[in-house]
């Protein structure tokens, strides 16, 4: 397995410990304690329920990451959404990919590879990637917002690389 150094820039304050990069606050953790925390609440609430949470506030967060990356970069437009989908895949979420991208349209399509969910999980038979959907129509409702549209947009997870007959996942955002 080749190997190299995180690609994005990782500040540590001396005097608080915060790591930063770019714009914002950073929390390193292992893969195993973030998704065995997933597990929990998806036992408690049941998947259904935690997708519709995570769904909301997935949004919420993408939007406020989209618009300080923006202004930290100095970018726009289909710039953010392509920055986006580069950071998290440096983060390890996974190799996300841009299949197809018109923000004007509110349309993308996304391949998700190498999935940290689907790497814990396995071939569950079902989605267990949903946290990522409210990511996508956050990032693209906040570009629209930066150019004046009103349009908004919906996501969802066509398949998954955990279900059988799939290797990656994809998510389809549309406009609502």
């Amino acid at each position: 397995m080749a190997t190299h150094a995180p690609e994005m820039p990782i500040q540590v304050d001396d005097e608080t410990g915060v790591w930063t990069t770019d714009a914002l606050p950073m929390l390193y953790v292992p893969r195993h304690f973030f998704v065995n925390n997933h597990r929990g609440i998806e036992e408690v609430l049941g998947a259904d329920k935690y997708a519709e949470i995570l769904y909301k506030a997935g949004y919420k967060s993408a939007w406020h990451w989209c618009e300080k990356e923006a202004e930290c970069h100095g970018i726009e437009g289909a710039a953010v959404f392509e920055h986006y989908m580069k950071r998290l895949s440096q983060r390890g979420w996974g190799l996300f990919e841009i299949q197809k991208l018109d923000i004007d349209a509110g349309y993308a399509e996304v391949k998700l590879k190498h999935s940290a969910f689907v790497y814990v999980y396995g071939k569950v038979g079902r989605k267990v990637d949903y946290m990522f959907t409210g990511w996508f129509s956050g990032a693209i409702d906040q570009i629209l917002a930066a150019k004046g549209s009103s349009l908004r947009t919906v996501t969802v997870q066509e398949y998954g690389g955990s279900e059988e007959g799939h290797d990656d996942g994809l998510f389809v955002t549309r406009p609502l």
